[in-house]
């Protein structure tokens, strides 16, 4: 039996479980405009760059209100994604180009990090395979990424958040229907 707060606060989540539904279709929606694969598609993906940004920078004010250590270090952070977001609101295309351009570096250190912990991990870890498997993906994700071809770069940054927004949207529409009142 759960604790009476628990059941209460499932309660209040349960009452607007159609925000969920409302939040996976918007997100279904980004997915099918950045999946066309056209110019609106680059544009998009900017313009969602600039909407995380700021909901950064105000993560990073309401972490740096409540909390006392490092509080200039948050507000400081806070600053720059604001400023972020306003360079990606301001320019959209280049905000696109500047993440193909970060996303091909991120992929080679995120890879080459599975790949080490997935070895290192091997006499313990009975899945290491499937690390070492993510990693070399990753690594050469990060390799065809890092080419000077831009649209190749387009297109992957493209995949990319068209499939995370596109599953990100079923996950919500799921979770609405999960969380529905049962009459």
């Amino acid at each position: 039996m759960l604790p009476s707060e628990i059941r209460h606060t499932l309660g209040e989540v349960s009452n607007h479980w159609w925000l969920f539904l409302v939040g996976g279709v918007a997100w279904f929606v980004i997915s099918l405009v950045v999946l066309r694969l056209d110019i609106a598609s680059v544009a998009t993906v900017g313009v969602l760059m600039g909407v995380l940004f700021v909901l950064s920078g105000f993560e990073e004010v309401i972490i740096a209100s409540v909390r006392a250590g490092w509080r200039w270090a948050r507000v400081l952070l806070a600053v720059v994604f604001f400023a972020g977001s306003i360079w990606s609101f301001i320019t959209p295309f280049g905000a696109f180009w500047s993440l193909a351009s970060v996303l091909g570096f991120l992929l080679l250190f995120k890879g080459s990090i599975d790949i080490f912990e997935s070895v290192a991990t091997q006499p313990f870890n009975p899945i290491w395979g499937l690390g070492l498997t993510t990693g070399i993906l990753e690594v050469g994700l990060g390799f065809w990424a890092s080419q000077q071809l831009f649209p190749a770069r387009a297109l992957l940054l493209l995949l990319w958040v068209g499939f995370y927004t596109m599953f990100r949207g079923f996950s919500e529409i799921v979770l609405a229907f999960q969380l529905r009142p049962k009459k």
